[in-house]
Formats: C-alpha cells, sequence, structure tokens
C-alpha cells in the first residue's frame, strides 16, 4: 500500500476527536495504565458542583470501615471517641484485624460491629449495611475503586491519601460525586495541623497580603519502614516506589498551602513541571538486603524513583508552588510549610514555627499574642480535646471530628472530591513530567470553571460546632 502521508494525517486526527469525545471511564481502556498516562480533559460541563454543597443532615452518623492494618485501627479509635457516630461495620483482607479493632469499641462501651473479611469483604459491607459513610483506609491502588463504589450505593466517601493516582481516576471521582451527590473527601489531615490553621486563618484575614508564592513538602525517612517485611502489607508501598518515579506524595505539603492560594476556589493550578535526582539509595539497599535475606532478592536491579522529587505549580493567576517530596534521604522530617505574601511571610517544618512582617521574624511574645487573635474557632473549639486524644498531635482527630460535625449540620466539607482530585492529580502528571525531561504539563480543572465562583474554606463553624466527644474510661 503506497503511504499517504496527507490521508495519514488526516486519519490519525480523527481517530484522536474521536478518542477524546469519549466518556471518561471508556477512555480509561484506550492507553495504558501507568501513572504517567493522561486523558484530554471531558468537554462536557459541570453537573452539578459539589464545592459548597451542603448535603441532608444526618443525626447520627453511621460508619464503615475499610482497611484495619496501618492507619485504620486509628481511625476507629477517634472516631469511637466522637457522639453522633455509629461505628456499624469493620472489614479488613485480615479477619483477625477487623476481630482485633473491636476490643476499641469494647473499651469505649460501644455496641460490637459486624466483621467483614476476604478479598471481596468490602463490596459486601457497603452493598449490605445501612452506612452513611465509607471510612477508607487500605492501599493506594484501592482507595478510588472504594470511593465510588461507596458513592454508587449511596455512601459519603472518605479516603487517606492519595484518593487516586491516575488521571481517570481523579475524573471517575469527581463525575460519580457530581451524578450521586455524595460527598467524597480525601483524609488530608495536615490541612487541620495547628499551625497550618493559623496561616490560613491569617491569609483570610489579609495579615499576608496578597499570597504570591507558597511551598511544602513531604519530606521524611521511610527507608527502613519502605523495606520492613513486617511493614505495608505485600510490601505495596516499596513497589510503588520501584514503578514510578515522580512526587508520590504531594498532598501533605500541597493540601495547606492550596487552600491559602484558593486554589478550587478562586484561582487553580494551571500547569506543572517536574524533575527528580537519580536513586542513590534504594537500589543499594534492596541489594545489601538480598544478600542476608532471600525475601529481597525481587526488588533487587528495580529501577526505583530518585531520592528527591521537586514540583513546581503555576497558578491561573500567576503565583507559584514548590512541593517536594523525598522519603529516603536521612533528614529530618519537613513538611515545609511555607506561605509568602505581599505584606510577610510564615514558615515551619523544620520547626520552629515561625512569621515576619518585614525583614525579621517576630518575638515570641507578638507570636503567641497571633495565636491568640487567629487561632481559628474549630481549634479553640476541639484542639485540646484533639490533643488529648492524639493522632498526629490532634490533627487526625480534628479532621475526623470537624468531617463528622458537618454531616451531622448539613454544611460544606472544608475538602471536596475536587480537591482530593486536584491535589492527587499531581502523582501522575509529576511522573509524565520526569520521564520527559521536565516538560511543561497542563493540570486538569475538575472544578470545569467554578472555581471563578467557588468561595474560599469557611472557618468559623457557623451552624455547626455541635457534635460533642465521648469521654473513655
Amino acid at each position: 500500500m503506497k503511504y499517504n502521508r496527507r490521508n495519514f494525517l488526516r486519519n490519525a486526527t480523527l481517530l484522536s476527536g474521536a478518542v477524546a469525545a469519549l466518556p471518561a471511564v471508556a477512555r480509561e481502556a484506550n492507553h495504558d495504565s501507568r501513572l504517567g498516562a493522561t486523558e484530554s480533559q471531558p468537554t462536557r460541563p459541570q453537573r452539578f458542583n459539589m464545592s459548597g454543597y451542603a448535603a441532608p443532615k444526618i443525626d447520627n452518623v453511621r460508619i464503615g470501615f475499610i482497611g484495619l492494618g496501618q492507619r485504620g485501627p486509628g481511625a476507629v479509635n477517634r472516631m469511637s471517641r466522637i457522639e453522633g457516630v455509629e461505628i456499624k461495620a469493620l472489614c479488613d483482607k485480615d479477619p483477625a484485624r477487623a476481630t482485633k479493632a473491636q476490643g476499641i469499641l469494647e473499651k469505649a462501651g460501644l455496641p460490637k460491629a459486624k466483621e467483614y473479611s476476604g478479598e471481596d469483604g468490602w463490596k459486601d459491607m457497603v452493598a449490605n449495611e445501612e452506612l452513611d459513610l465509607v471510612y477508607i483506609c487500605t492501599p493506594w491502588d484501592l482507595h478510588t475503586p472504594m470511593a465510588v463504589f461507596a458513592m454508587e450505593h449511596g455512601k459519603h466517601a472518605a479516603s487517606e491519601i492519595p484518593i487516586a493516582i491516575t488521571l481517570d481516576e481523579c475524573w471517575q471521582l469527581v463525575e460519580t460525586s457530581e451524578r450521586t451527590k455524595k460527598h467524597c473527601m480525601m483524609l488530608e489531615n495536615c490541612c487541620y495541623d495547628f499551625f497550618e490553621m493559623l496561616t490560613l486563618n491569617m491569609t483570610r484575614q489579609g495579615l499576608f497580603g496578597e499570597i504570591l508564592h507558597a511551598e511544602g513538602a513531604y519530606i521524611h525517612d521511610l527507608l527502613s519502614l519502605n523495606f520492613d517485611k513486617n511493614g505495608y502489607a505485600d510490601m505495596w508501598r516499596l513497589k510503588m516506589n520501584a514503578k514510578h518515579n515522580g512526587n508520590l506524595y504531594p498532598m501533605h505539603g500541597l493540601g495547606p498551602i492550596a487552600q491559602c492560594l484558593d486554589i478550587n476556589r478562586g484561582d487553580k493550578m494551571d500547569y506543572l513541571v517536574s524533575m527528580s535526582t537519580n536513586d542513590f539509595m534504594m537500589a543499594d539497599t534492596a541489594a545489601a538486603k538480598a544478600t542476608e535475606d532471600p525475601f529481597f532478592k525481587p526488588f533487587v536491579g528495580k529501577s526505583y524513583r530518585g531520592n528527591m522529587n521537586t514540583t513546581l505549580i503555576h497558578t491561573a493567576k500567576g503565583k507559584t508552588m514548590m512541593v517536594q517530596h523525598d522519603v529516603t534521604s536521612p533528614r529530618p522530617y519537613s513538611r515545609i510549610h511555607l506561605i509568602s505574601g505581599t505584606k510577610g511571610v510564615a514558615s515551619k517544618w523544620p520547626s520552629p514555627e515561625r512569621i515576619a512582617f518585614g525583614h525579621d521574624w517576630v518575638k515570641d511574645e507578638e507570636l503567641k499574642e497571633l495565636y491568640t487573635q487567629y487561632t481559628p474557632p474549630l481549634i479553640k473549639h476541639i484542639g485540646e480535646m484533639a490533643k488529648q486524644v492524639g493522632g498526629h498531635g490532634g490533627m487526625d482527630f480534628m479532621m475526623d471530628w470537624r468531617l463528622i460535625d458537618c454531616l451531622r449540620n448539613g454544611l460544606p466539607l472544608d475538602m471536596d472530591v475536587y480537591d482530593g482530585a486536584a491535589w492527587s492529580s499531581v502523582i501522575p502528571l509529576s511522573e509524565q513530567s520526569v520521564t520527559n525531561r521536565s516538560r511543561s504539563l497542563d493540570l486538569p480543572d475538575f472544578t470545569r470553571g467554578a472555581w471563578k465562583q467557588n468561595k474560599p474554606v469557611n472557618l468559623t463553624l457557623e451552624g455547626g460546632a455541635t457534635t460533642g466527644v465521648r469521654k473513655v474510661g
């Protein structure tokens, strides 16, 4: 057959247009499933705006938990302390974990929950139990399927981070939440840390002026944990680091600064560039461990993600963000959290927290006064109790308490499906940028233009703060 360049280009254009016109779920089968795979932005308009959406009030929030390994038991414990919560079901692939979690309910003086186990036990739980909220604490690749299944069965969904790892999954969550009008919240606890909330409220009050640049990070030496045979089930987190090279965990640093920049609520993330160092430690660690334990032989010779990934994000309004990710280098823990505006700056990580309105950081007494004046009502209301219950210094409990209080009072959530999708989309796009010599890539607008009218997160507890805390012991 004679080659005809003009016909080839015409046919290729027609084919690409036909693929772009397919719905998101259908398009998923038309490209590979690696994290870097992308899809074009859906052309249909927003079905329903979930930003600012207040679902009907729920007097008693009935919860089913999926995943009772690393994070799940802590979540069960926190929810057992919140009034207006009924823990109806506990599910884990390992039945022993579900049984063990019953002890948390017994200690809190709560009724026994129904137990589910096995590979598909979570589906049975979601389909058969009368639940209002499904709380997901499983490995990353299960977050989206479980959240979608929950919403499809009339339940609100809350998932540990990241809530999605591909762009198709991000769009699937958005479209399912809009269609079912069920909340889909990514459980980004760092948005509820004390200093992060202080700086968010100060930003809202204009103390830093116009925010022009922000930085966040997840710098946490997890090398030993990633190579711990008794750590993450089936070594899933190490396998992720062996398959994908990008920012695999942007949310802890990105979430709080995205709120300060009103992302999805007045501004949007427009495009990014990303680059990674080479891997200088993980492959060597795998090789060293394999000499002592044959268990690690399958992990030798892998191309692991680089030690440090740095991703730069440009917003529609001309602001910038830097987000870093390093889970192997021997460094002190840091989320960075830097907010820089036309009138001042705030910074923490490494500690201590610092604020400046000029060339010098404010004195300790001035910082205390700022805490007194600008600590949000949420922290003033529940902060001390949160410290007692625990969970990363109390921010986990505040996150859970706030979620329940919003559901009980019919209030919009602080973090909606668009936030979870936008923050998670950095994962596949950073990998694709790294793979293509730091090529600039557009970030999808999951709000489909609604960001121009959406309102910032409400920090006043207006209409809420009616949920109490149970005493245990």
